[in-house]
């Protein structure tokens, strides 16, 4: 069977981790959810990633962060565009998540990155979700 929004199982997936107090999580892997984990990454939302390779898809396993009270770095994650409504941003409108507390990820000609490289590149694109 056929996923709708592969993008969105892998934030809900990132979601329910957090809540249950997991500290790895596993998905099916694909191009774009790498990316999105390096954006992550990058930003300091998880720990680690890597992809293991299963001789089908792969298997993307994200290693959550967790500060020494247990709180995550993941306070939440909101996914934006859907397969039934796109929402797209010019590069002198991107959005603010609580006013620069978070960022904002976009999928542009340049690749997925956050919003603040996409003021600095001067691209727009598709707003995937918001993470804070």
């Amino acid at each position: 069977m056929s996923m709708t929004d592969p993008i969105a199982d892998m934030l809900t997936r990132i979601r329910n981790a957090i809540m249950a107090k997991k500290k790895e999580v596993s998905m099916p892997s694909s191009r774009m959810k790498v990316e999105i984990a390096k954006v992550f990454k990058e930003e300091g939302y998880i720990q680690n990633f890597k992809v293991i390779d299963d001789n089908k898809q792969g298997i993307l396993n994200i290693t959550l962060k967790y500060n020494k009270e247990k709180q995550n770095a993941i306070t939440g994650i909101k996914k934006i565009t859907k397969p039934g409504c796109r929402v797209y941003c010019k590069k002198d409108s991107i959005p603010k998540v609580l006013g620069g507390l978070g960022i904002v990820i976009v999928s542009t000609p340049k690749g997925i990155i956050t919003g603040k490289h996409c003021e600095e590149l001067g691209v727009g694109g598709e707003v995937i979700c918001y993470i804070w």
